[in-house]
């Protein structure tokens, strides 16, 4: 009976199948990151863009100094706080490449891998139809040999 098939990497395989599955969580979690980030300079922009509009008057309207300067004040804590969040959207935006350079990494690997399991594969399979040839010669051999010997005897 023919040995079957085993590749002693199965196991690095595994483990490399692994790998890649945890950095698909990993670029995952990552995009889920940047796009809160995003979603927050958003909102930001969003209530600076209502403040704003609540400080404009009519034509004929008094200024009220007292809520203009809030508004300012606002304002320029709301501006800040974009600031920050544009800065935090670009450090994910950085986390986001990174995550995906190793996941394309840890595919790669993984791929090398199933690449040479297919190869070795191809190969048994090559070897073990080789030995079936073999052996049908081998049989035939035998076969013409009985027959040939049997034939002599007569």
């Amino acid at each position: 009976m023919p040995a079957r098939f085993r590749f002693r990497l199965e196991s690095l395989l595994r483990v490399r199948v692994a790998l890649e599955e945890e950095a698909k969580r990993r670029l995952a979690v990552a995009v889920l990151a940047r796009d809160r980030a995003a979603a927050r300079v958003a909102e930001l922009r969003e209530a600076q863009r209502v403040a704003l509009e609540s400080r404009r008057t009519g034509l004929n309207e008094a200024v009220d100094l007292d809520r203009w300067r809030a508004t300012e004040r606002f304002l320029l804590v709301v501006e800040r706080r974009i600031a920050e969040a544009e800065e935090a959207v670009a450090q994910a935006e950085a986390r986001v490449a990174e995550a995906r350079q190793a996941l394309l990494k840890a595919h790669q690997d993984q791929l090398v891998l199933q690449r040479l399991k297919e190869r070795r594969q191809e190969q048994h399979a090559l070897e073990l139809l080789h030995e079936e040839t073999r052996e049908m010669d081998e049989i035939a051999v035998l076969r013409y040999h009985f027959t040939h010997s049997q034939a002599s005897n007569r």
